[in-house]
């Protein structure tokens, strides 16, 4: 045995040193590295999910109704696929009745009864 040491005396040293040195860096390393991979693995998730809301929401601002007949259309057309109707004329109609509330108040006049 004293043969092999003195014959191997760098190859013990260094093992020596690597038995020290990994068990001290080593395991800071090693939970360097699973610590980056679970981050690694959050931020995707969050990524993911970021991606399927705007997606959802662009989905949805897409989607019309048609006023006649109900059918409901993904803004591909711009004519409803069941009646026919114009659906581009009706949302435009839509979005000013809603950028405009003054024109939908309803003016009452008190009339007295005798």
């Amino acid at each position: 045995m004293n043969s092999f040491i003195e014959t191997n005396k760098t190859l013990v040293t260094y093992s020596l040193i690597f038995l020290i040195v990994i068990p001290i860096f080593g395991l800071n390393f090693f939970l360097s590295i699973i610590g980056n991979v679970l981050l690694i693995l959050f931020l995707i998730t969050l990524l993911i999910l970021l991606i399927v809301f705007l997606s959802f929401t662009s989905l949805k601002s897409k989607v019309s109704k048609c006023e006649q007949c109900g059918a409901v259309s993904l803004g591909l057309n711009d004519t409803c696929i069941n009646c026919g109707a114009d659906l581009e004329n009706i949302n435009i109609k839509k979005s000013k009745l809603d950028n405009n509330p003054s024109e939908r108040t309803i003016e009452v006049k008190a009339e007295e009864i005798k």
